[in-house]
């Protein structure tokens, strides 16, 4: 079963190749659209992009880890972004992490056993002027508190 998955894989990043091209500008418009059909990077995905386009596999792997909208690990199908800017820490952020991590069960970085939400931070989401600020998926809400956190999270359940 895991081979059938691979060669689909495969045949995916030949045609995600077939688009982009194989040079390195092609790597994160790659990267970006395994990330929206599959949720994450796979390890054999890395290594399956480093070989079609004749880079290291580390290279594929450092710009999954620098960019916060790509990841490795397979993440919930609500995935929560929390700013960690000094500005949202002003404005309160340490009660929202509270809140969220005792609502959902599990700290940042993790996701929920029903792979229904993950918890990860962002550096900057540009509200400074309205923090604290999370994303939902694509749906920003500001000027957060405990009570609200409770009320979003109840329309995602």
């Amino acid at each position: 079963m895991i081979e059938i998955k691979d060669n689909i894989l495969t045949q995916e990043i030949s045609e995600l190749i077939g688009k982009y091209g194989n040079g390195r500008e092609a790597l994160l418009p790659i990267l970006q659209q395994i990330q929206a059909k599959h949720g994450y990077v796979s390890e054999f995905a890395q290594q399956e992009i480093a070989n079609a386009l004749d880079i290291h596999p580390v290279e594929v792997y450092g710009v999954i880890t620098f960019y916060s909208f790509l990841g490795n690990k397979k993440k919930g199908r609500h995935i929560i972004r929390l700013c960690r800017t000094i500005s949202c820490d002003l404005a309160g952020k340490d009660a929202i992490i509270r809140t969220l991590e005792r609502e959902l069960g599990i700290k940042f970085g993790e996701t929920t056993k029903d792979e229904k939400f993950s918890l990860e931070f962002i550096n900057c989401m540009g509200m400074c002027d309205q923090g604290p600020a999370m994303m939902i998926n694509e749906q920003v809400f500001t000027q957060l508190t405990p009570h609200k956190i409770v009320d979003i999270l109840k329309n995602f359940r």
